[in-house]
This record gives structure tokens, C-alpha cells and sequence, in this order.
């Protein structure tokens, strides 16, 4: 286990499952270090009313560790009790998966969508929650969700996260990337793990729309891993003030790999026919276009890995597949990350392999804390006093993490908003 060492400077902190007594002399520790520590110790960040907290360990079903426990652990309630899959479902991370994906719930919530034109002519869809604007003001904590692959808002999951946050007085806004959640294409260009012009369009826009709000991101799966890439690439200046990453697959290389394996080939064939079932929808816009294109493979792609090489590599200038999975994991990204962020993954995820997390990478940045469940599946966690049905088991500890940051954020000097030209086009309509 690692060891403590001082607080005044970036300090990683790893909590082992199934390692109780040590779990608890590590926050007893943090606990006393932090109360005797001079004041000026300012990196600790952990308030009189929260180390309460730190006298309750983790609960030994977790495997949890970064260099922001000691800040954001005590805002994390939930992780002091055990986490219980549901019987009968979680026994197998395939079953957990499947049954996620087909039999949960989806809150049924009026949806406005506002098309965001592109400065590159692209198109996405952006889906806010109807009425919101005259329920809420101006400065209420904004959310932006960032769906997995081909995923949009009408997914029960992105359904779940948007209805707890509303219920919480949270703005939130659904980023459908191009063609997908019925998102329009525009251009012969769809989105990837590696592109982050759009993701940059949307806050700018989101921020020039509501310069007064505090900005947060959720994503999950390759939305999580593009997030986690923006925050990276963004680095010191990022405009969000916290994030939460779910289900990331963070090294694609390791992702495709098991993609190609057993039971994955299910998931691979489905992912691969819901892109074609995209592509074909704007075919037209790729009749003409040439060069290193394989259109035919791509139109009839039977797997993830033969549409990427046909289409998504040559659309973002990759010499190959493999190397756009390399240079677009967000592994790499974490060391750069200087705005708070949560990591949930399940050890036994099918599609985002534990292996592929960057652990070394998370206890040494004091703004990352990861969590990880020995069940769960992929975008499953069933579990919690919603299970089956309901919602997610992650969904109250990622509200309780933002709820902890926004509070923060009230706290903290308040800075000049961003703000700029906004030469967007957007049309609206009911959804």
C-alpha cells in the first residue's frame, strides 16, 4: 500500500479492497495529519464538518485510490457502505450488461434540442430540458453529459444522471455528438475518440449562454474518454470546474484487443451494425470523397475495429487503425488533468478492461480520485435502492461528488467568466 507522505504537497493515496484494518489506520492517519497540520497547509482542503467523515473507511468492496483522496473522500458517503449487485443479474458481467441495456428504465423528461452548427459546417445536438430556463436561474450549476459510442439522450442511463441532477436544481444539456441521438451530418465527417473540436464548440457556446454558471461534465464510455482528453489537453485552462468519467475505456489499444474476444464479438457486431445503421443514413455526403476511403467496408462493417479503419482514421488523419486507437486513449491524458475529476469503472467491465486504467497516473495527480467496483459490467451497476429497474448505483455518488465541488465553488473568489464571439447558427425544436 502506498505510504503517506506530507500534505503539503501532492500526495498519492490507495485504498485496496478487502484490506479493512489498513484502510482504516491510513484515514485515521490522513485524519490526525490533517487536524495538526499548520494552517497554511492550503492542498488539503478538507474542512472541519467533512473530516468527520475520514473516521469511516471505505467500505473493503471498493478498490480506490489517487492523489485527491484526501479531498474529495469525504464528500463520498456512499463508499462507506458495501456495494451489493443485485442477484441474479450481477453474477455475470455479460447478463449485468445486457439486462442495463434493455430493461432499465428511462425517465421520460420533455427535451428542447438546439442544432449547433460548427465552424467546420459540421452539425450537433445539443438537448436541453424544457422549461428549465424559466425555472432556474442564470447561475445555477450547469451539466453537460457526453453518451458512449452511438449513445444520445434518449439513452435510460444519460436519462437517469439528467433527471438526478434537475431534482438537485442543476441546468443540464445533453451533448449528441454528430449522427447521433438522431443528430444531423452535415458534412463527410462523422465525431472519434481522437477529435475535440466539437467538444470545445459546445462549452464555449454552453459558457457564453450562461457566463454566470459553474460548468461540469459527466461522460461515459468513449464520451468519458474524450472527456477525459479535453480536460487533459486543456489542461490549466479549462473552463469546466469538475468532471466525472464513467466506464471509460481509457487505453483503446487494451479495448480492442478484448473487443476481439469471446462474448465481446456480440457487443462488437452490435456497436459496428448501430454505426452503419448512421453511415447509411448519410451516405450520400461520402459518394464523392476519394483518397484512402473504403466505403464499401464501411457501409458493411462487421466489426468496430473495420469501420474506424475504413472511415474514422482517414476522416482525422491516422496512418492506421492502430494508431489512431494509440494517439486517442485517454490513459495519456490524466497526468495533465488540473480540474477535479471522479473515475468509476467495474472490474470486471467487458468492453473498458481494468488492466486498462492508469493507475500509477491517478495516485500521483492530486486532482483524480478513482473508484472501482468489483461488479458492474459495462454502463450496468445494478445495484442500490433503485436496482433493478432504476437507476444506476453510480448516480448518487457522482451527484454527491458535484453538489461537493459546486459548494466549493460558492466558496471560492469568484474569477471573470469566459466569454467571446458567438457566430454559432442553431435552430430549435421539440423533442
Amino acid at each position: 500500500m502506498a505510504t503517506t507522505r506530507s500534505l503539503m504537497g501532492p500526495t498519492p493515496f490507495l485504498l485496496h479492497p478487502y484490506n479493512k484494518n489498513n484502510n482504516v489506520a491510513l484515514i485515521k492517519s490522513l485524519h490526525l495529519s490533517s487536524s495538526s497540520s499548520s494552517s497554511s497547509a492550503t492542498s488539503v482542503h478538507v474542512t472541519m464538518s467533512a473530516s468527520d467523515h475520514l473516521l469511516q473507511p471505505p467500505h473493503p468492496s471498493f478498490e480506490i485510490l489517487g492523489g485527491g483522496l484526501h479531498r474529495f473522500f469525504p464528500s463520498l458517503t456512499h463508499l462507506t457502505r458495501p456495494y451489493n449487485p443485485f442477484p441474479f443479474i450481477a453474477w455475470n458481467r455479460h447478463v449485468e450488461t445486457i439486462f442495463a441495456s434493455f430493461f432499465r428504465s428511462t425517465p421520460d423528461v420533455t427535451l428542447r434540442r438546439q442544432c449547433l452548427r460548427t465552424q467546420d459546417g459540421g452539425s450537433v445536438a445539443l438537448d436541453w430540458v424544457s422549461g428549465d430556463d424559466r425555472r432556474l436561474l442564470p447561475d445555477a450549476p450547469l451539466l453537460i453529459l457526453l453518451p458512449g459510442l452511438t449513445g444520445g439522450s434518449g439513452d435510460s442511463y444519460v436519462r437517469h444522471m439528467l433527471v438526478r441532477a434537475r431534482s438537485k436544481g442543476w441546468r443540464v444539456v445533453v451533448f449528441n455528438s454528430r449522427g447521433c441521438g438522431n443528430s444531423p451530418v452535415t458534412t463527410p465527417q462523422f465525431y472519434s475518440a481522437s477529435f475535440l473540436g466539437d467538444m470545445h464548440e459546445v462549452v464555449s457556446h454552453v459558457s457564453d449562454r450562461y457566463p454566470k454558471a459553474n460548468l461540469y461534465g459527466v461522460g461515459w464510455s468513449l464520451g468519458a474518454n474524450i472527456l477525459v482528453r479535453y480536460l487533459g489537453q486543456e489542461s490549466h485552462n479549462c473552463p469546466l470546474s469538475g468532471a466525472v468519467s464513467l466506464c471509460n475505456p481509457f487505453n483503446l489499444v487494451v479495448s480492442d484487443e478484448d473487443f476481439r474476444k469471446g462474448f465481446n464479438k456480440i457487443y462488437d457486431k452490435a456497436l459496428s451494425s448501430a454505426l452503419c445503421k448512421i453511415f447509411k443514413k448519410h451516405a450520400l455526403l461520402f459518394e464523392d470523397i476519394g483518397g484512402e476511403y473504403n466505403i464499401p467496408m464501411v457501409a458493411n462493417a462487421k466489426s468496430v475495429r473495420e469501420f474506424d479503419d475504413g472511415l474514422t482514421r482517414v476522416s482525422f488523419g491516422f496512418k492506421s487503425v492502430d494508431d489512431y486507437y494509440s494517439n486517442s486513449s485517454s490513459s495519456d491524458s490524466i497526468k495533465h488533468v488540473q480540474t477535479p475529476l471522479l473515475c468509476i469503472q467495474a472490474a470486471n467491465d467487458p468492453i473498458a478492461p481494468s488492466r486498462g486504467i492508469p493507475r500509477e497516473d491517478i495516485k500521483e495527480n492530486p486532482n483524480c480520485l478513482l473508484v472501482v467496483t468489483s461488479k458492474g459490467g459495462h454502463l450496468g451497476w445494478v445495484a442500490g435502492d433503485e436496482a433493478p429497474l432504476g437507476a444506476p448505483w453510480t448516480d448518487p455518488l457522482v451527484i454527491d461528488f458535484l453538489q461537493y465541488l459546486e459548494t466549493e465553488a460558492a466558496k471560492a473568489p469568484q474569477t471573470s467568466s469566459n466569454s467571446g464571439d458567438n457566430k454559432e447558427t442553431f435552430h430549435h425544436l421539440q423533442v
